[in-house]
């Protein structure tokens, strides 16, 4: 993901909430949140104003302490090659070195409908060399990579594969900013992923030079669309914690 930007709100299709039946809560601002403890489910239609129309709209589904469903329903067109949002669920901590972190368990079954639907599915942490210092790295682990979205890499070609939780992954590596973004990308879709995150932070730290004393604060999962129309990411169960 590219990092949130401010600005004046871009104005959304006003009908476009009514397209589909509402959920638990929902919302379709440009910057809305909503709340499910210990998580936030955030629209961040950071990209918008780089489509030529579209909207989306985002829903809690239901909640039971920690597992939640969610969805988020959009109709991007135009701007081929920009992402347009990053609607995600994000739980957030106080800083912690990843040395310090013993496991981070998660569970998320999801779907995608719609037609022509470029986007990808993904995690994404960032880290920085102190609990309040500026971004040092971005991690993605995309689950899925539909339509032929890629992630940000400096040469276009991955610069290593490897397995994890039982999934063939590959790494792509490059520069956002001042940061630089490690993206592992599933050569096949992950609709239904069970897995230890801590292990994707391992592998950067014993190959790929990350250091172990890096703090992060956050991790999110959701989906960021390029285009298509009538999409909707359905998650039916989401579960994170960090040990």
């Amino acid at each position: 993901m590219r990092l949130f930007q401010s600005g004046p709100a871009w104005l959304l299709v006003p009908f476009a909430c009514a397209a589909y039946a509402l959920s638990k809560r929902e919302s379709c601002g440009q910057w809305d949140t909503i709340p499910a403890a210990p998580y936030t489910i955030y629209q961040n239609l950071w990209g918008a104003k780089d489509a030529t129309s579209g909207w989306q709209c985002s829903g809690l589904d239901y909640q039971s302490g920690d597992l939640v469903s969610w969805n988020t329903v959009w109709d991007w067109q135009g701007g081929p090659g920009q992402v347009k949002s990053y609607a995600n669920i994000e739980l957030k901590f106080n800083a912690r070195q990843l040395s310090s972190v013993s496991s981070m368990p998660t569970t998320w079954r999801w779907s995608y409908t719609g037609s022509n639907i470029v986007a990808d599915v993904s995690y994404d942490i960032f880290t920085s060399n102190s609990p309040d210092g500026s971004l040092a790295y971005e991690i993605m682990i995309w689950l899925a990579a539909l339509g032929g979205a890629g992630p940000i890499s400096s040469t276009g070609k991955p610069v290593a594969t490897v397995e994890i939780a039982g999934t063939t992954w590959d790494l792509f590596k490059g520069p956002n900013s001042s940061w630089t973004v490690f993206s592992f990308v599933a050569r096949t879709e992950q609709t239904s992923f069970n897995a230890d995150l801590l292990d994707f932070f391992e592998y950067l730290i014993h190959y790929q030079g990350m250091p172990a004393a890096q703090y992060m604060s956050g991790i999110a999962a959701g989906t960021e669309p390029f285009s298509g129309s009538n999409a909707q990411l359905t998650t039916s169960e989401y579960v994170l914690s960090i040990h």
